[in-house]
């Protein structure tokens, strides 16, 4: 083969050029790895819309990638400029060894041309399907020379040097030209079928077995195989906003905690996150209508159903927060965010604003502001944007170096009667009318008449290292209800510890502990105890998209009684996202 290329080098110039397309250090080199960085490769069609035809042309998706480099060049069309000039060559000095060459071969024959940074790169290694490829142009370049009357550039020798080099070479042109013709034909049936130039289908499956122990919660509870189902579409139209709409189905119901006298307590203690707002009977509802936007320097968050103040606001709370009660996080409810952020929910709109140059070690901060509201559809009295339940919040974040984040958040709601403070704009009732929140006590959510709040919550977290997470929060709400003996205080705080990538990469140990939302001594209710919670949980990574979570919930004094029963519940919660 070395001979064959020396001859074609003394021979003739347009085959000295061809040569050229190899590197001095890997002459027709096989399976060599080109180092050539992802932002200057050609582009390639993304095939996201069907999986199984993207794991049959993984191999093929780079030598297309090869023989497009190689083929483009010349065309006027291509993304690259036409090359006319050796000196359009950044890294190609006259001091080089191969300059009269390339030269020749670029301003005589032009069939070779640089990459977009202008750049030509001579010293890198090629393979032989590159090699061919790029063999082929020129030899189709000389071939053009010679049907427009310039044979005189080209001898017998010559042709005969042509033709040789066409044979060595024809079984990985063939090769190529196979790969070539099976990836176009899978390209073009992708294209005609696929869902959305602008749309993606992500989505999420949970399927949890559970049950519950002590005494008589325990007696009263059975175990229970539970289910929920999210689809979202994704649509992006200028690459940078995101319109999210999300079908969200499932059967699932919270566990009925006891009382000392066997009676089910009306509270949301041990709720967990695929709970929360479940149909119960696997029916569809639109569970999310957002869009996001950047205007400026702002960030703008739009929501015309389901909107949370955690889509927008940091709830500083890693490894536990999972994209809103999402199935990776923490199994509960409340050890996945503060409790701050369930006031209200909707409809609304939000903002998130960065200020400050920072320096040093304090970094650039931002101020967050949204208002949501639970009743912006409905046009009646007392309802509607602005006359019904909302929920406003603001809240200041900084960031500290590079492993400590703090957050001060501020939320004025208003709820009318019969509703529950901490219910992400739900209403939700029990099967008796009572109003339950999302998480919290009874004495810490029922609001019997119209009330109006203001809650005052702190949270941080810090990472003293890549695999250990630090977080927690504290959150006071005062309440100002409408009727006599309405007024009551609320409190709630934890924090929690989590080990990234525990016994495997992508694992997660996690142990949260805290207390939940509670009313101490509330006229009409009494309740004089603490609930506090302790979760433990292993987030179990099988696959990028399988995970297996085993946990454990322990509620002490439910109902702020500690003469209740302590409740326990034991979930194993398997996770498909998609």
């Amino acid at each position: 083969m070395s001979n064959l290329l020396w001859k074609s080098l003394v021979v003739s110039p347009a085959v000295l050029g061809a040569t050229l397309l190899v590197s001095t250090t890997a002459i027709a080199a096989p399976n060599t790895t080109n180092e050539v960085s992802p932002a200057e490769q050609p582009s390639v069609t993304t095939l996201a819309q069907q999986p199984e035809l993207l794991a049959q042309t993984a191999n093929d998706a780079n030598v297309l990638d090869q023989v497009n480099r190689y083929s483009n060049e010349g065309n006027k069309n291509s993304t690259q400029a036409q090359v006319t000039s050796v000196s359009q060559f950044s890294d190609v000095q006259p001091t080089d060894w191969a300059f009269q060459a390339l030269q020749s071969l670029v301003e005589r024959y032009g069939c070779i041309a640089g990459y977009p940074n202008g750049t030509y790169r001579g010293n890198r290694a090629l393979t032989r399907y590159e090699f061919a490829a790029g063999l082929n142009a020129c030899l189709d370049r000389v071939n053009e020379l010679i049907a427009t009357a310039t044979a005189d550039l080209v001898t017998k020798q010559d042709l005969a040097t042509l033709q040789r080099l066409q044979e060595e070479f024809s079984a990985e042109l063939a090769t190529l030209r196979g790969r070539v013709d099976s990836l176009e034909a899978r390209t073009a049936e992708l294209e005609a079928n696929q869902f959305s130039t602008t749309t993606k289908l992500v989505g999420e499956a949970i399927f949890a077995v559970s049950d519950a122990f002590g005494d008589g919660t325990g007696d009263a509870n059975n175990t229970v195989f539970q289910n929920r189902v999210r689809l979202g579409l994704q649509t992006s139209f200028t690459g940078r906003d995101v319109l999210t709409t999300r079908l969200a189905a499932g059967n699932s119901q919270a566990f009925a905690i006891q009382d000392t006298a066997g009676n089910p307590i009306p509270s949301s203690e041990g709720a967990q996150t695929f709970q929360i707002g479940s149909t119960g009977d696997n029916s569809v509802d639109i569970d999310r209508l957002t869009y996001e936007v950047p205007i400026g320097p702002a960030q703008v968050y739009l929501a015309a159903a389901g909107g949370r103040h955690s889509h927008y606001a940091a709830v500083n709370n890693p490894y536990f927060f999972d994209k809103t009660d999402g199935g990776n996080g923490a199994l509960s409810a409340f050890s996945s965010e503060s409790p701050i952020y369930r006031i209200g929910g909707g409809a609304g709109v939000a903002l998130n604003i960065p200020f400050g140059q920072g320096g040093g070690i304090l970094r650039p901060s931002s101020v967050t502001v949204g208002y949501l509201s639970s009743e912006a559809n409905a046009p009646g009295a007392s309802q509607g944007v602005f006359n019904g339940d909302y929920a406003a919040l603001g809240q200041l974040n900084f960031s500290v170096g590079d492993r400590l984040a703090l957050a001060a958040t501020y939320v004025h709601g208003y709820n009318g009667a019969g509703s529950a403070l901490f219910d992400s704009g739900l209403n939700l009732t029990n099967a008796g009318g009572v109003p339950l929140g999302v998480v919290g006590t009874q004495q810490a959510n029922t609001l019997a008449n119209s009330s109006s709040s203001n809650s005052y919550g702190l949270s941080a977290a810090f990472r003293p290292s890549d695999k250990l997470s630090v977080s927690g929060f504290v959150a006071y709400t005062d309440v100002v209800g409408s009727g006599a003996g309405d007024d009551f205080e609320s409190w709630t705080y934890g924090a929690g510890v989590a080990l990234s990538d525990f016994g495997k990469r992508g694992n997660v140990l996690g142990v949260f502990a805290g207390a939940q939302p509670y009313a101490l001594n509330r006229p009409g209710f009494g309740g004089g105890d603490v609930p506090y919670q302790i979760e433990g949980f292993y987030k179990y990574r099988v696959s990028d998209n399988v995970s297996i979570t085993p946990g454990v919930i322990y509620l002490t004094s439910p109902g702020q009684n500690s003469d209740n029963d302590d409740a326990i519940i034991g979930t194993l919660r398997t996770t498909f996202t998609f």
